[in-house]
């Protein structure tokens, strides 16, 4: 893009907001790993780049002419009008300029419109006149501002002719002297006049157009005044000399301009003598228009007073309409709601009443045929209060995720109920894009990431419509508005991309925040209707991707987790003492083959990261503790990748002798039948103890169901062995290692997930909350800690298929086939996984893959910004031509002219005309002189003539094309 000299390209006020915006949100996106975040900031931050080009080819084509007022008195306002003609793409046009009389420069001046291509905006500057004199617009800025008002590109433009302010006429002036005039005609006795025609002569500066003898100028090209005269008579000298009683110079000069006025209200001849200046007897216009001109100039000529130069450098305050644009602002309500949608499932249901009630009260008030009353300010107050107080009764703190944006949500519809001017209006659009950010705290799914850019879309258009309203004074659907700003977002979209890939992803959050979440998954301890509750969620726990290698059998898929070990006869706690925890873990592998996989866990908060058993490999900052179970030491609050291995083992052979009392511990007292029914086994080898318990189970007509009756707090586990008899799988578990512990065996209850559903359309497992399952643990000396299910035994369709089977067929061998319905959610799931894994889930770890396959050894190094600058040239290369194209004027002959300029590689300057171009482009290249002659010739015909025919075209451009430097 060539750039006319002399232009200047700023932000806007808007636009430094706007560019703060994207700052903030690119801060939290950092701080809180938002994937999705980064890429609605990078989107909107390629928009501030692709509107800055925008300002700067819609200030390319502008040609401007300042045209002076025909003329003005002191006292009264002067119309300067600033003629702009954009050649190109249409564009929001703002004029500033200075007035300068005296010396003294005035307030600056501004005007606005619109220009369309190859039409002709006329904006008009009214400035007042406090003195006489030449006055002059100085310091002339035309700019072009963007579709969304973030850019003010300007280039200047020449300053005004000089307007000479004439005098005000004295009040009751005295009569001035008459006299004789004698004429120029055939007799000595008339005088010029309006009566005979006495002939012609040169032209003069303010003839009237009605005197010009437009056959001589026809015939010669030399403007001449037609001249007419009249019978002698009564005349007035209107000399100097004769307003010495007047006073000050200004004074005589108001009585002259008085005395002026009187000849021509009585329409007599009159002369007038001045200091250094002499004007013969005549009359009429020109005559009237020569003197006041000439009294304009009289030395000294005054300077502005004291409050008149206060008031001219008085800052320029814009007035704006009292009422905003009832279309503009409902739109504007119309994008925030639309905004507000993906937060609603995340806050109470009064929420969204009072968020419902308040922007659609605003949306009717600002109908003028309603007339509602404004929302007072204290009730506005009142309310901000009450909803915070709500909102802390209801999450318990401001600071958690629902709690602060449902928060953030009240405040900005509050303030949409206050919006009265400009500001507040073109505010709302940046609160609004900062509220989408936050909805990705809640989710990074596909469907919020469409919705949110739609919402974008809505915002930027809502701020498009308050950059100049008329043009957008339509119904809220129409095509324009939609256009332009995706038309920006689609040009933004590869700076967006690229960013998004190469800007450097830390591993950690700058601070933290409380942030709180509802999360479902394995708790910290586990009672009788844990895992049932559990069980109800279909939602998804984790997503293990094999990479095309090995799958472990259903029977083998036991994703471990918590580890639980001490029991008090109600519950299973985990065991967290540091001497358990933190020792060197006890594995011994065998021969197997290993599994490798990347494991994608849904945020939980928990350290747990839900391995195969037995783990043999963890990512960096996570540990195998010493229960055989892996564990990161920074709990992702969001969507997390790991790569982990297991393999077959023997685990704690060499097992710590405190571990194994605890795992022997049962509190007295406590389910005395469980006790006696356990204690013949102890004179058994622990390996036929397990074998007792397991065939006790089997065969003692137990049930599997998700809804057992409630078991008492004392006794329980013989309730449930010798009462009801049914349960989910804690209920095994746990009574399982009931009798281990009461026959001698070490035993302990394992928490985790048992399954997954293999998604064919994607090769990966599916593991729902509803996989979460409980079994037990057994310490046998020479073996370690094996594992025992007590749940397989009374439905091995648990462990052989999924839970809908085994609820309905506990004994089946094969999952029942999926549904049409099912086929297509494992689709969706399938393309939700790899959205998960290359764009919500594009983190640090990640990125540094992706360079590593570029070649790049990492961020900041030497390959990775020369990788950076050929994906910066890469992306702003089609940006550049399309930018270009687009600059090109719809005009055919307009862009025949471009086409030219092109070729000489000369640009032309705002307001040139084609002759003009045409000689100094023949000063820089002397042998197409004649080509360049013609081709002016050929365009002024084609624009200016009668219509011709498309031929004459067609040769223009011949000429262009045949034009070789």
């Amino acid at each position: 893009m060539t750039r006319p000299a002399g232009v200047r390209l700023r932000p806007t006020r808007l636009g430094t907001a706007f560019f703060g915006l994207v700052l903030l949100t690119l801060i939290g996106c950092i701080n809180y790993s938002l994937s999705l975040g980064y890429g609605l900031t990078f989107l909107l931050g390629g928009v501030w780049i692709i509107t800055a080009a925008q300002a700067l080819r819609a200030v390319r084509l502008l040609g401007v002419t300042v045209l002076p007022p025909a003329q003005a008195a002191v006292g009264e306002k002067l119309a300067f009008t600033v003629q702009v003609q954009q050649l190109g793409p249409a564009g929001n046009v703002r004029v500033l300029a200075r007035p300068t009389q005296g010396g003294v420069a005035g307030k600056p001046l501004q005007g606005s419109g619109v220009a369309r291509p190859d039409e002709l905006l006329h904006l008009s500057l009214p400035v007042p006149a406090p003195v006489r004199g030449p006055l002059h617009l100085t310091g002339v800025q035309v700019a072009a501002v963007d579709t969304l008002g973030l850019w003010h590109a300007s280039l200047p433009a020449p300053d005004s002719e000089a307007v000479l302010v004439t005098p005000r006429a004295e009040a009751n002036a005295p009569t001035p002297r008459t006299l004789k005039v004698t004429g120029t005609g055939d007799a000595v006795q008339r005088t010029r006049g309006h009566d005979e025609f006495a002939g012609v002569r040169a032209y003069q500066p303010g003839d009237s157009p009605r005197l010009i003898s437009w056959k001589h100028v026809a015939r010669t090209g030399t403007l001449l005044t037609r001249e007419f005269d009249a019978p002698a008579g009564e005349g007035l000298n209107l000399d100097w000399n004769e307003t010495a009683g007047a006073g000050t110079v200004e004074s005589r000069v108001s009585r002259l301009a008085a005395w002026v006025a009187h000849a021509q209200q009585q329409k007599l001849p009159f002369s007038m003598n001045l200091p250094a200046f002499t004007l013969n007897t005549g009359q009429g216009e020109g005559q009237v228009r020569a003197a006041l001109n000439a009294l304009a100039q009289v030395r000294p000529l005054p300077q502005p007073s004291r409050d008149q130069e206060e008031e001219a450098r008085r800052p320029f305050a814009p007035r704006q309409p009292d009422v905003l644009p009832a279309g503009a602002l409902r739109f504007s309500f119309l994008a925030l709601a639309f905004s507000l949608l993906p937060g609603l499932p995340q806050w109470p249901a009064w929420v969204w009443a009072l968020l419902a009630g308040v922007l659609g009260y605003a949306a009717l008030q600002v109908d003028p045929r309603r007339r509602l009353p404004h929302v007072p300010p204290l009730a506005l107050l009142l309310s901000a209060l009450l909803a915070g107080a709500g909102l802390n009764a209801s999450f318990g703190t401001l600071l958690g995720q629902q709690a602060g944006t449902a928060l953030l949500a009240v405040l900005l519809a509050l303030k949409a109920a206050e919006t009265r001017t400009y500001r507040d209006a073109k505010l709302l659009s940046l609160l609004g894009l900062f509220l989408l950010i936050t909805h990705f705290f809640h989710s990074q799914g596909p469907v919020t990431a469409v919705q949110v850019v739609v919402a974008s879309a809505l915002l930027l258009s809502a701020a498009a419509r308050w950059v100049n309203p008329a043009t957008w004074a339509g119904p809220v659907w129409q095509g324009q508005a939609w256009r332009q700003v995706g038309r920006l977002m689609l040009l933004a979209t590869p700076v967006a991309a690229l960013l998004f890939s190469f800007f450097p992803r830390p591993d950690g959050p700058l601070w933290r925040l409380p942030l709180q979440q509802n999360r479902t998954g394995l708790s910290d301890e586990i009672n009788a209707g844990e895992y049932s509750n559990l069980a109800k969620d279909n939602s998804v726990a984790f997503r293990a991707d094999f990479g095309g290698g090995a799958v472990p059998p259903s029977a083998e898929r036991y994703w471990r987790g918590p580890v639980y070990e001490e029991y008090d006869g109600v519950k299973w706690t985990q065991a967290l003492r540091a001497s358990f925890t933190f020792a060197p873990p006890s594995i011994e592998t065998t021969r197997n083959a290993a599994y490798r996989y990347a494991l994608t866990l849904e945020p939980s908060g928990k350290p747990w990261l839900l391995a195969l058993e037995s783990v043999t490999q963890v990512p960096p900052n996570s540990l195998i503790t010493t229960g055989f179970q892996a564990a990161t030491f920074r709990p992702a609050a969001q969507r997390t990748r790991y790569e982990l291995q297991s393999q077959v083992a023997r685990t704690g052979r060499r097992e710590d002798p405190r571990r194994l009392e605890l795992n022997l511990f049962l509190p007295a007292g406590q389910n005395p039948r469980a006790t006696a029914l356990a204690a013949p086994w102890r004179s058994l080898p622990p390996a036929e103890r397990v074998r007792r318990a397991s065939e006790y189970l089997a065969r003692g007509g137990f049930t599997y169901t998700l809804d057992p009756p409630t078991l008492p707090q004392d006794n329980r586990i013989d309730a449930f062995l010798f009462g009801s008899r049914t349960g989910f799988c804690e209920h095994y578990a746990s009574a399982f290692a009931f009798l281990m512990r009461s026959a001698g065996v070490p035993a302990r209850v394992v928490g985790g997930y048992q399954g997954g559903e293999l998604n064919p359309a994607g090769d990966y497992l599916i593991v729902r909350q509803q996989d979460a399952h409980a079994w037990t643990e057994v310490w046998l000396a020479g073996q370690g800690w094996v594992r025992v299910d007590p749940t397989a035994l009374i439905a091995p369709a648990r462990v052989n298929t999924n839970l809908g089977t085994a609820l309905s067929q506990p004994n089946a061998t094969t999952a029942r086939p999926r549904s049409t319905w099912q086929q297509l959610a494992l689709r969706f799931d399938a393309f939700q996984n790899n959205w998960n894994n290359w764009v919500a889930g594009y983190d640090g770890e990640q990125q540094r893959t992706l360079l590593s396959r570029l070649g790049v050894s990492g961020v900041g190094s030497a390959p990775y910004m020369l990788a950076l600058l050929v994906g910066v040239l890469l992306v702003l290369l089609p940006i550049f031509a399309l930018v270009r194209r687009s600059a090109r004027p719809g005009d055919p002959a307009q862009a025949a002219l471009f086409d030219l300029s092109e070729k000489l590689k000369l640009p032309r300057q705002p307001g040139e005309t084609a002759s003009a171009y045409a000689q100094r482009a023949a000063q820089q290249y002397p042998a197409l002189e004649k080509t360049l002659r013609e081709i002016a010739e050929r365009f002024n015909l084609l624009r200016y003539g009668p219509a011709a025919p498309p031929e004459r075209l067609k040769e223009l451009r011949h000429l262009i094309r045949q034009l070789r430097r």
